[in-house]
């Protein structure tokens, strides 16, 4: 998608350790307008898959998976990387590990919100090793749900992720694909 790779390029900045960081648009401080077109092109690609909930993960992928499930008409449900007092045990769990933060997570989803009637579209802001989608689609896979797919913003295509999961048979569609990275410059797919 031109629109997302122009401002990558304008407005991301690369960090050592193989970091894009983008917070300024997509994952703190939230440009509405260009998530609303990313929604939008997810929609033209998955729209025909009948898709009944869009899932992300706690944190930075909500704000995208929201703006989809509205212009999927259906609920965005999200992985909490943690269990609070007022989540009940009845609960879907997977471990996920982060890139990003380098840390092991829990991850989870009440049975009240994922069900083997569901027809789930995986929605995430990066994929990286592919870790936090194996997670959710464990957790769909606990439930009986149908996966149809992930749509996701930013692809890091050097760190085989993608690659992994489209070889187990998951369609994986990434808005922006990122061939390689170095600390000073950054070339799309």
């Amino acid at each position: 998608m031109k629109l997302l790779e122009d401002r990558i390029l304008s407005d991301g900045k690369v960090l050592p350790g193989g970091i894009l960081k983008v917070d300024n648009f997509l994952n703190h401080q939230i440009d509405t307008a260009l998530l609303y077109e990313m929604a939008q092109e997810l929609h033209h690609l998955f729209g025909d898959e009948g898709v009944t909930k869009v899932l992300t993960i706690e944190a930075s992928g909500i704000a995208i998976a929201a703006v989809t499930g509205y212009v999927f008409g259906c609920p965005l449900v999200f992985a909490k990387k943690s269990k609070t007092k007022n989540i009940s045990d009845n609960v879907y769990s997977a471990q996920v590990e982060s890139f990003t933060h380098g840390n092991t997570n829990t991850v989870l989803v009440s049975k009240d919100y994922l069900n083997s009637g569901d027809r789930v579209l995986i929605v995430d802001d990066f994929l990286a090793t592919g870790a936090a989608l194996v997670g959710l689609k464990s957790l769909c896979e606990q439930a009986g749900a149908t996966v149809v797919g992930a749509g996701i913003a930013i692809e890091k295509v050097f760190q085989g992720g993608g690659d992994a999961l489209r070889a187990q048979g998951l369609r994986v569609e990434s808005l922006a694909r990122i061939a390689s990275m170095s600390d000073d410059s950054l070339v799309f797919c």
